[in-house]
Protein backbone atom coordinates (compact mmCIF):
# COMPACT_ATOMS: atom_id res chain seq x y z
CA UNK A 1 0.00 0.00 0.00
CA UNK A 2 1.27 3.25 -0.90
CA UNK A 3 0.83 6.56 0.57
CA UNK A 4 -0.58 9.40 -1.67
CA UNK A 5 0.47 13.12 -1.12
CA UNK A 6 -2.18 15.72 -0.67
CA UNK A 7 -1.74 18.64 -3.47
CA UNK A 8 0.33 21.26 -1.63
CA UNK A 9 -1.65 24.10 -0.56
CA UNK A 10 0.28 27.24 0.68
CA UNK A 11 3.61 25.38 -0.31
CA UNK A 12 3.27 22.50 1.79
CA UNK A 13 3.01 18.73 1.13
CA UNK A 14 0.63 17.06 3.64
CA UNK A 15 1.04 13.16 4.35
CA UNK A 16 -1.39 10.86 6.21
CA UNK A 17 -0.09 9.69 9.62
CA UNK A 18 1.35 6.24 9.54
CA UNK A 19 -1.50 3.03 10.88
CA UNK A 20 -1.05 3.36 15.00
CA UNK A 21 -0.69 -0.33 14.53
CA UNK A 22 2.39 -0.05 12.45
CA UNK A 23 3.98 2.41 14.81
CA UNK A 24 4.75 0.00 17.65
CA UNK A 25 5.91 -3.00 15.92
CA UNK A 26 8.93 -2.57 17.28
CA UNK A 27 8.30 -1.87 20.74
CA UNK A 28 5.78 -5.18 20.53
CA UNK A 29 8.26 -7.43 19.02
CA UNK A 30 10.95 -6.31 21.91
CA UNK A 31 8.39 -6.69 24.92
CA UNK A 32 7.71 -9.84 23.05
CA UNK A 33 11.50 -10.84 22.78
CA UNK A 34 11.40 -9.74 26.64
CA UNK A 35 9.13 -11.75 28.22
CA UNK A 36 10.60 -15.20 26.18
CA UNK A 37 13.62 -14.34 27.55
CA UNK A 38 12.73 -13.88 31.60
CA UNK A 39 10.88 -17.59 31.19
CA UNK A 40 13.53 -19.58 29.25
CA UNK A 41 16.08 -17.63 30.92
CA UNK A 42 14.94 -17.21 34.91
CA UNK A 43 11.72 -19.42 34.70
CA UNK A 44 13.25 -22.75 34.17
CA UNK A 45 15.29 -23.27 36.76
CA UNK A 46 14.47 -23.61 40.54
CA UNK A 47 14.96 -20.38 42.46
CA UNK A 48 15.50 -18.28 38.83
CA UNK A 49 16.25 -15.01 39.80
CA UNK A 50 17.56 -15.69 43.15
CA UNK A 51 20.05 -17.59 41.61
CA UNK A 52 21.16 -13.72 39.76
CA UNK A 53 21.11 -12.18 43.53
CA UNK A 54 23.35 -15.11 45.04
CA UNK A 55 26.02 -15.82 43.21
CA UNK A 56 27.61 -12.46 43.30
CA UNK A 57 26.86 -12.57 47.39
CA UNK A 58 28.33 -15.46 47.45
CA UNK A 59 31.32 -14.28 45.22
CA UNK A 60 31.73 -11.00 47.13
CA UNK A 61 31.36 -12.50 50.76
CA UNK A 62 34.07 -15.09 49.62
CA UNK A 63 36.42 -12.37 48.37
CA UNK A 64 35.58 -10.03 51.49
CA UNK A 65 36.13 -12.78 54.19
CA UNK A 66 39.66 -14.51 52.26
CA UNK A 67 40.51 -10.97 51.65
CA UNK A 68 39.90 -9.83 54.96
CA UNK A 69 41.79 -12.21 56.43
CA UNK A 70 45.26 -11.55 54.82
CA UNK A 71 44.59 -7.43 54.67
CA UNK A 72 43.98 -5.14 57.63
CA UNK A 73 41.81 -2.37 55.60
CA UNK A 74 40.67 -2.90 51.81
CA UNK A 75 42.43 -0.49 49.49
CA UNK A 76 39.90 1.79 49.22
CA UNK A 77 37.01 2.76 51.90
CA UNK A 78 36.36 1.25 55.40
CA UNK A 79 34.49 -2.16 54.32
CA UNK A 80 36.02 -4.95 52.00
CA UNK A 81 32.51 -6.56 51.48
CA UNK A 82 31.20 -2.55 50.27
CA UNK A 83 34.90 -2.63 47.92
CA UNK A 84 34.33 -6.08 46.52
CA UNK A 85 30.96 -5.51 45.70
CA UNK A 86 31.58 -2.42 43.63
CA UNK A 87 33.86 -3.58 41.46
CA UNK A 88 32.22 -7.00 40.87
CA UNK A 89 28.86 -5.74 40.12
CA UNK A 90 29.80 -3.18 37.25
CA UNK A 91 32.10 -6.19 35.85
CA UNK A 92 29.62 -8.79 36.21
CA UNK A 93 27.05 -6.28 34.53
CA UNK A 94 29.81 -5.97 31.61
CA UNK A 95 30.23 -9.96 31.22
CA UNK A 96 26.62 -10.96 31.25
CA UNK A 97 25.46 -8.06 28.83
CA UNK A 98 28.33 -8.70 26.85
CA UNK A 99 27.71 -12.57 26.29
CA UNK A 100 23.70 -11.92 26.39
CA UNK A 101 23.92 -9.85 23.33
CA UNK A 102 26.45 -11.55 21.46
CA UNK A 103 24.46 -14.39 21.73
CA UNK A 104 21.59 -12.55 20.76
CA UNK A 105 21.43 -14.06 17.38
CA UNK A 106 21.87 -17.38 17.67
CA UNK A 107 19.32 -17.79 20.82
CA UNK A 108 16.38 -15.69 18.65
CA UNK A 109 17.50 -17.39 15.18
CA UNK A 110 14.12 -19.04 14.83
CA UNK A 111 12.34 -15.62 15.65
CA UNK A 112 14.38 -13.31 12.71
CA UNK A 113 12.04 -15.67 10.31
CA UNK A 114 8.79 -13.42 11.24
CA UNK A 115 9.09 -10.45 9.13
CA UNK A 116 8.07 -8.27 12.58
CA UNK A 117 10.89 -9.20 14.37
CA UNK A 118 14.75 -8.01 13.66
CA UNK A 119 17.99 -8.93 14.45
CA UNK A 120 17.77 -4.95 16.41
CA UNK A 121 15.02 -6.25 18.32
CA UNK A 122 16.56 -9.51 19.41
CA UNK A 123 19.55 -7.14 20.17
CA UNK A 124 17.87 -4.78 22.21
CA UNK A 125 15.26 -7.30 24.09
CA UNK A 126 18.28 -9.13 25.46
CA UNK A 127 20.06 -5.83 25.90
CA UNK A 128 17.55 -4.75 28.18
CA UNK A 129 16.41 -7.58 29.80
CA UNK A 130 20.17 -8.12 31.30
CA UNK A 131 20.90 -4.01 31.95
CA UNK A 132 17.29 -4.39 34.50
CA UNK A 133 18.35 -7.74 35.93
CA UNK A 134 21.95 -6.65 36.66
CA UNK A 135 20.58 -3.37 38.18
CA UNK A 136 17.95 -4.66 40.36
CA UNK A 137 20.84 -7.03 41.52
CA UNK A 138 23.16 -4.46 42.34
CA UNK A 139 20.49 -2.32 44.10
CA UNK A 140 19.45 -5.31 46.30
CA UNK A 141 23.09 -6.02 47.58
CA UNK A 142 24.19 -2.54 47.44
CA UNK A 143 21.04 -1.47 49.92
CA UNK A 144 21.79 -5.51 51.61
CA UNK A 145 25.21 -3.93 52.78
CA UNK A 146 24.45 -0.84 53.82
CA UNK A 147 21.78 -2.83 55.73
CA UNK A 148 23.10 -5.31 57.41
CA UNK A 149 26.74 -3.85 57.17
CA UNK A 150 27.63 -1.57 59.18
CA UNK A 151 29.75 1.40 56.81
CA UNK A 152 30.62 4.80 57.25
CA UNK A 153 31.26 5.06 53.77
CA UNK A 154 29.72 7.63 51.64
CA UNK A 155 28.52 6.67 47.45
CA UNK A 156 29.32 9.28 44.78
CA UNK A 157 25.87 9.10 42.89
CA UNK A 158 27.54 10.67 39.99
CA UNK A 159 30.12 7.90 39.46
CA UNK A 160 28.18 5.68 39.93
CA UNK A 161 25.90 6.55 37.18
CA UNK A 162 28.83 7.24 34.77
CA UNK A 163 30.58 4.09 35.55
CA UNK A 164 27.20 2.22 34.78
CA UNK A 165 26.18 3.97 32.06
CA UNK A 166 29.61 3.70 30.58
CA UNK A 167 29.38 -0.06 31.39
CA UNK A 168 26.66 -0.07 29.65
CA UNK A 169 27.33 1.61 26.08
CA UNK A 170 30.77 -0.97 26.35
CA UNK A 171 28.74 -4.13 27.22
CA UNK A 172 26.33 -3.16 24.36
CA UNK A 173 29.29 -2.34 21.70
CA UNK A 174 31.13 -5.56 22.67
CA UNK A 175 28.02 -7.78 22.55
CA UNK A 176 26.66 -6.26 19.02
CA UNK A 177 30.36 -6.80 17.63
CA UNK A 178 30.57 -9.93 18.66
CA UNK A 179 27.35 -11.39 17.38
CA UNK A 180 27.81 -9.96 14.12
CA UNK A 181 31.32 -12.04 14.40
CA UNK A 182 29.86 -14.68 16.18
CA UNK A 183 27.76 -15.36 12.53
CA UNK A 184 30.34 -14.78 10.32
CA UNK A 185 33.23 -15.83 11.76
CA UNK A 186 31.94 -19.57 13.92
CA UNK A 187 35.67 -19.66 15.58
CA UNK A 188 35.34 -16.07 16.58
CA UNK A 189 32.95 -17.46 19.37
CA UNK A 190 35.97 -20.03 20.09
CA UNK A 191 38.61 -17.32 20.57
CA UNK A 192 36.11 -15.07 22.42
Amino acid sequence: MTHQTIPPQDGLTIRPAAKPQLRYKALRSIIALILREMTTTYGRSPGGYFWAVAQPVALIVVLAVAFSLLLRSPPLGSNFILFYATGILPLRLFQMLSNNVGGAVGFSKPLLAYPRVTLVDALIARAILTVLTQLVVAIVILVGIYVFVDSTDRLNFNAIFLAYGLTILLGVGIGALNSFLFTLLPVWKIIW
